[in-house]
């Protein structure tokens, strides 16, 4: 911030200068984001602070760069009218103003052609337009809108009690948080992280553990990053240094080597580049140039509003081209706006610009895509990769359950998706990406949609700056087909045998059939497991089970099995002992007719039978009758069987039958 000593013609102009409706006979110097001699010596007042318990749901202190609904300023204007222009144009603003200063507003806003559909005028009193300070800080209570209320550190009662005026505004609930803070001295990133520099011990008796555990219960905010000031200044507001861009992503100013204060500026760039963001990994670090000295760029002090940044311009062209081209690198996809302004009274300042005079009203239904476990650096081999996430409509509004999707490329390719379903969890989805090698790269991003029509991705950037991971080195192992549990398959008696089919391969395979290929010797069942075709997963197993029974003639000693998948054609040999089919009279078969088949809960067989015994699909006797030709089968249970029919002289046939 300059340190300005008005002459005596700057302080006649500020005579005249109207604060609250009121002729000021002294300089206003509440206007200026410094205290002024008076203020130095007054204490902070908190007439109308109240402290209230911490909100009993879980808070959720939303981030600048989450979408925002509008954008709070205070009239006299502490910015361009040109900006408001822009800022009207982008979301709604909503404009500080008293009563008596509204016509004022409302005449040099549409004169400068402003969109006044987009403004809304709030009466209240005010001390000074450094909104980004004294305004309300706005959480997510569970999915319910709240504000946060703190002490303000600077002796302007009518700037403290803003909070309190837009709680009523909103008509919703105000927490207050018994702790001196300022808005240009707090960033978060949405997901639970903080920063402040040590200001903030210092105001509040160095009572760091009470600081901290005020932050973590009111705003939800753990860990909290408290650094040293690298300014040096009077104001030692993090905004005037430092920013977020993303939760990964925070810009710090860069001076030359030649300035005193560089080194400490380099040591705040180096805690984050080698300190962990939410998401795991350490921050991505951006630097923007600063001469230093006197000279103006006050680029960390921007405001973030949707897919739009706008940037303080400097008195240094070069300087100023290069934080532009700075925040589009870090930021692609957005719109950077450079900004102007040349007012002397209300000019930039290096500690005190466009962030410092707008704050952005967060978006009371927006839709968070909360992917917290983000896939990072190289990954051990899996054939799948899980990616998780929570997708939260603070609308209300439904989630559009086909437009929850993962974007993935794989090694530079076009992008596929694949769909996410939910886990179980509350508001948590699951989807996964398939189809890589070894080595190879993949960069994704999640997506989703809710009813409401808003859509929202992470990253922001979604494939113009996605997440990224790399898969370790793989060599796949390529069976050409499944492991089968049994090499043949002989039967000495009427009984079973079970084989298992195992995917041991790299990739899902299907089952298409399992066919005896003489069903006059075997059945094969596998209807308790299910139905043809099935997929088996990679170590997913199924099982089948393998039945004799007599056949109608001689000379089936010996069969098979075949199984078809999509990946091999196998087959399993099958041996009969003859025994259990010795003595059969080849023209007995054809004198036993047996019917329905299906059976119901009766039975006939048609000839000159002596017994019948019927056997299940295990081979157990279920039933034996003698000289009947209809038989209640009423108690036998759903499934297969085998019927065994006996003349006079001993001679027998099987068949097999179904009961439903």
């Amino acid at each position: 911030m300059k340190k300005i000593l008005l002459s005596l013609a700057a302080i006649a102009l500020c005579l005249s200068i109207r604060v609250n409706a009121q002729e000021q006979t002294t300089p206003d110097w509440k206007r200026w984001h410094y205290l002024s001699e008076e203020e130095m010596k007054t204490p902070v007042r908190a007439e109308n602070f109240v402290e209230t318990d911490p909100p009993t749901g879980t808070p959720r202190f939303v981030a600048e760069f989450e979408p925002m609904q509008g954008v709070m300023i205070r009239y006299p204007l502490g910015i361009p009218t040109s900006l408001v222009v822009q800022l009207a144009n982008n979301c709604h603003v909503y404009c500080i103003v008293s009563a008596s200063y509204q016509s004022s507003a409302q005449s040099s806003f549409q004169s400068a052609g402003v969109n006044m559909s987009n403004v809304t005028f709030v009466n209240a009193a005010s001390d000074s337009y450094w909104v980004r300070d004294y305004g309300p800080w706005y959480i997510f209570e569970d999915r319910n809108p709240a504000i946060v209320d703190n002490v303000y550190n600077r002796p302007r009662p009518n700037d403290d009690n803003m909070s309190g005026v837009f709680a009523s505004f909103w008509q919703i609930p105000m927490y207050g948080m018994n702790l001196q803070h300022t808005g240009g001295n707090m960033m978060e990133d949405g997901r639970g992280h903080g920063v402040s520099d040590n200001l903030v011990f210092q105001e509040n008796n160095n009572n760091e553990t009470n600081v901290r555990n005020k932050m973590r219960d009111y705003l939800g905010i753990d860990p909290y990053h408290v650094t040293i000031d690298p300014q040096g200044d009077y104001i030692a507001h993090v905004d005037c240094w430092g920013k977020y861009l993303a939760p990964d992503k925070i810009l710090i100013a860069q001076l030359p080597s030649t300035n005193s204060h560089a080194a400490d500026y380099d040591a705040v760039a180096n805690y984050f580049a080698t300190t962990n963001c939410c998401w795991g990994y350490p921050y991505r670090v951006y630097r923007v140039q600063e001469p230093g000295g006197s000279t103006l760029a006050p680029y960390t002090n921007s405001l973030i509003l949707n897919k739009t940044v706008y940037v303080p311009m400097g008195s240094n062209s070069t300087y100023n081209q290069q934080a532009i081209d700075v925040y589009q690198e870090a930021m692609p996809g957005y719109t950077i706006v450079g900004v102007t302004n040349n007012d002397y009274y209300t000019s930039w300042e290096n500690t005190d610009a466009l962030h410092c005079r707008t704050r952005g009203v967060m978006d009371f239904g927006m839709l968070f895509v909360d992917h917290r476990n983000v896939i990072f650096g190289e990954q051990e081999w899996q054939d799948s990769i899980a990616i998780t996430s929570k997708f939260i409509a603070y609308s209300g509004q439904a989630l559009k359950q086909d437009s929850l999707l993962v974007y993935y490329s794989i090694d530079g390719g076009a992008y596929q998706t694949a769909h996410m379903t939910a886990t179980g969890n509350p508001d948590e989805y699951v989807g996964y990406i398939k189809g890589y090698q070894g080595e190879s790269s993949i960069d994704y991003y999640v997506f989703g949609a809710d009813e409401s029509g808003r859509r929202y991705t992470q990253p922001v950037f979604a494939e113009l700056d996605p997440h990224h991971f790399t898969m370790e080195e793989h060599t796949p192992i390529t069976p050409t087909e499944p492991t089968i549990s049994v090499n043949e398959i002989v039967f000495d008696e009427i009984t079973n045998v079970t084989f298992t089919i195992t995917n041991n391969t790299e990739n899902p395979f299907t089952i298409n059939s399992i066919e005896a290929l003489d069903d006059n010797l075997i059945v094969v069942d596998y209807s308790y497991a299910g139905t043809l075709p099935t997929t088996l997963t990679v170590g997913e197993s199924w099982e089948v089970n393998v039945y004799p029974y007599l056949p109608v003639a001689k000379g089936y000693y010996e069969t098979s099995i075949e199984i078809v998948t999509d990946i091999a054609t196998q087959t399993i040999p099958v041996k009969i002992n003859e025994t259990i089919y010795t003595g059969v009279d080849e023209n007995l078969a054809a004198s036993f007719e047996v019917y329905p088949n299906p059976m119901n809960n009766t039975l006939y067989i048609n000839g000159n039978v002596q017994d019948v015994t019927i056997f299940n699909a295990v081979g157990q006797q279920v039933l034996f009758v003698e000289k009947m030709n209809e038989i209640n089968v009423a108690d036998l249970n759903e499934g297969l069987y085998f019927v065994r029919m006996s003349d006079k002289n001993g001679n027998s046939v099987v068949k097999k039958i179904v009961k439903k």
